[in-house]
């Protein structure tokens, strides 16, 4: 059983934001302190993703670890209400993501996936994106 009423929870799931989330301006931020310039939330391939660096062909995914089914405890997480419903739309979320990536490397472009739990810490990012980009 929820513990809100239909109308209320409604009302919170709408504020969940999709765009300009506080892990991608933190990423964000990471990036462009390391001189990677990108676009945001540009329709490229027939996906939306969070930036594309045209320099690199390559698009970055910052990702949610509960939405996107991370295996971290912030993605392992079932909710306790309507658990089929959820585990539904994660499941949903995990096979377009796939669908995506696949259709970005058809193009002959990269894809770099970022999760909301990795962005916690600085240094680990940072070497994540030295790593890919080839960044000394």
């Amino acid at each position: 059983m929820d513990v809100h009423d239909k109308k209320t929870r409604s009302f919170n799931m709408s504020r969940i934001k999709n765009k300009n989330t506080k892990p991608e301006l933190v990423f964000r931020k990471i990036c462009h302190g390391m001189g990677l310039r990108y676009s945001l939330n540009k329709k490229i391939f027939n996906t939306r993703p969070d930036l594309i660096l045209r320099k690199y062909k390559t698009v970055i995914f910052v990702n949610g670890c509960f939405w996107h089914k991370h295996d971290c405890r912030y993605g392992s997480v079932i909710p306790k209400t309507n658990t089929g419903f959820w585990e539904n739309k994660r499941l949903k979320t995990v096979e377009r993501d796939h669908k995506n990536y696949n259709n970005i490397l058809k193009n002959n472009w990269k894809y770099f996936v970022i999760w909301e739990c990795e962005i916690k810490d600085e240094f680990m990012t940072r070497n994540k994106i030295k790593s890919f980009f080839n960044i000394i």
